[in-house]
């Protein structure tokens, strides 16, 4: 019999061997039976045979499935090349308190540990670790529950016809944004939405997120009002000074209830005149704002939905802030929000 490509044995064709056996076949018609040449029969009940006891005094030797089966995927484990790092190298340490500790995806993990300048003895690379942590046994404590993202996601393909708004915008719709803005290729605009706490809770937050650079300020607010996202701006400009009218030059929002008030968020606190301008997002269109969806979603990590905002305090919405610009991004060349966004800043 020819059996150039064949299969490994399965759990579902260990159980017709056990049945097999039980009921008398013989190792012929086993192999037959389940398209297998005879040695592998032969291979497979050597490997899965264990001593049971049937009664008191009674021990004897059974094919058991169960056991064929985790020997065969402990010989999977022990396939290709040999592990890297062991559990507790200096390495695996690190990686372990990044990821597990301090949320950091794995990728950004290792960026951290480069853009530090920490020297290992052994060095892997993102597919690499990943292989590790899904193998089970070369961490002490990281597992494939402390990653967010568990696989790649998958999204449903947006509908090409735009969705008629509940009410008009009162300011400017982003057709009307320049082009330049859109290609992220110059500084100073940016993304704003807010992050509604549980039912009950009060006080929100109003993220902003710089497009090119990804940098992101968190603003607390009392409430879910146009008059509060106003006032928290105006205590932002006040804190910039003039820095504020060079950094800001756009805004681009969706149109919910608090964002309503264009006029008081493009009119400038400090002196006459405007500070920037503000754009309005077509109805039902999140991607329009990416950046500062992905930002809300790391903001989740920490103040997950059913927070209450109102028993979260400034420091520890300061420390996620910094947390999320001082974090290693892919997109970024594997370098931080707040590395740019310094860049940027000597350059105006």
């Amino acid at each position: 019999m020819n059996h150039k490509g064949a299969k490994h044995i399965n759990w579902y064709q260990r159980l017709d061997l056990e049945r097999m056996l039980k009921e008398g076949f013989s190792k012929p018609q086993i192999a037959a039976a389940l398209g297998k040449c005879l040695r592998s029969i032969y291979n497979e009940i050597e490997r899965g045979t264990c001593r049971q006891q049937i009664t008191e005094y009674e021990y004897v030797d059974i094919y058991c499935p169960e056991e064929a089966e985790r020997k065969y995927q402990e010989y999977l484990r022990l396939k290709g090349p040999g592990v890297k790092m062991k559990r507790n190298c200096p390495l695996a340490k690190r990686v372990e308190g990044l990821i597990a500790d301090e949320g950091y995806s794995p990728g950004a993990a290792l960026a951290k540990i480069r853009n530090n300048g920490e020297v290992y003895a052994t060095e892997i690379c993102e597919t690499t670790l990943y292989s590790y942590i899904y193998r089970g046994d070369v961490f002490m404590r990281l597992t494939p529950d402390h990653l967010l993202d568990k696989g790649r996601r998958h999204y449903a393909a947006k509908s090409k016809e735009k969705k008629k708004a509940a009410r008009a915008p009162r300011g400017a719709s982003i057709d009307r944004r320049p082009k330049e803005i859109k290609k992220r290729g110059t500084f100073g605009h940016w993304e704003m939405d807010s992050v509604m706490g549980c039912k009950g809770s009060k006080s929100a937050l109003i993220v902003l997120t710089e497009r090119k650079t990804r940098i992101g300020f968190i603003l607390p607010v009392p409430d879910h009002t146009a008059a509060s996202v106003v006032k928290a701006l105006n205590s932002l400009e006040r804190k910039l000074g003039k820095l504020f009218y060079k950094i800001f030059k756009s805004i681009t929002v969706d149109n919910g209830c608090e964002f309503q008030d264009f006029e008081g968020i493009e009119m400038a606190h400090r002196r006459k005149g405007k500070r920037t301008l503000v754009f309005y997002c077509h109805p039902y269109s999140a991607y329009e704002r990416g950046s500062n969806e992905n930002m809300n979603r790391l903001i989740r990590r920490f103040f997950p939905k059913g927070t209450n905002f109102d028993n979260v305090t400034k420091e520890q919405i300061k420390e996620v802030e910094k947390w999320m610009n001082d974090y290693p991004r892919k997109i970024l060349g594997w370098r931080s929000a707040a590395d740019l966004f310094a860049g940027e800043l000597q350059a105006a």
